[in-house]
């Protein structure tokens, strides 16, 4: 009896700390900015490695944000044309000669796609998203090949803020 009290006893612990691990609430912070930009545009320092989602005048959501490596940087403004929930994701050409052992696809919700639980692709060719990430330690750094990553509780946040069309600044 004392041995089946101690492995239940374990599993809670377990079963406690897996769920305490892992991010519960969007990580997002109301900040006064000087920048200009009318409600609902989204703004992305790369240097900063922050996303400022427009509110109200001088008002922005500020998130923590991964971006592009250095040299796959860009910079401009585009548009979001696509939303999707755990989208399969298809490695482009840049990224497969990178890492050759990519299969063609990667299912949605797998725990090895680096959309994470939600994208939204960038007008300009498909190339570009602003997505979640499975690998949340690599939120704010230059990381990636030129997307947008957010922690999973973020990019949900985000994407339920924003419809196809917003705007999307991006600044060194």
């Amino acid at each position: 009896m004392r041995g089946k009290i101690l492995i239940a006893a374990a599993l809670a612990a377990l079963v406690s700390f897996t769920f305490a691990a892992k991010p519960a609430q969007a990580h997002g912070d109301l900040v006064s900015v000087k920048d200009s930009y009318m409600p609902g545009t989204i703004l992305i320092r790369t240097n900063e490695r922050a996303l400022y989602y427009f509110v109200g005048m001088g008002q922005a959501i500020r998130y923590p944000v991964g971006v592009g490596r250095i040299g796959m940087q860009w910079t401009g403004t585009a548009f979001i044309d696509g939303k999707y929930i755990k989208p399969a994701w298809s490695p482009p050409a840049s990224i497969r000669s990178d890492y050759r052992r990519l299969p063609p696809v990667v299912p949605g919700g797998s725990p090895q796609n680096p959309m994470g639980v939600a994208a939204m692709t960038l007008s300009g060719g498909g190339q570009y998203a602003i997505h979640g990430t499975n690998n949340e330690g690599s939120v704010g750094h230059f990381v990636s090949h030129g997307c947008i990553r957010m922690h999973n509780a973020d990019i949900q946040d985000l994407y339920s803020r924003v419809s196809v069309g917003t705007r999307v600044v991006v600044t060194r």
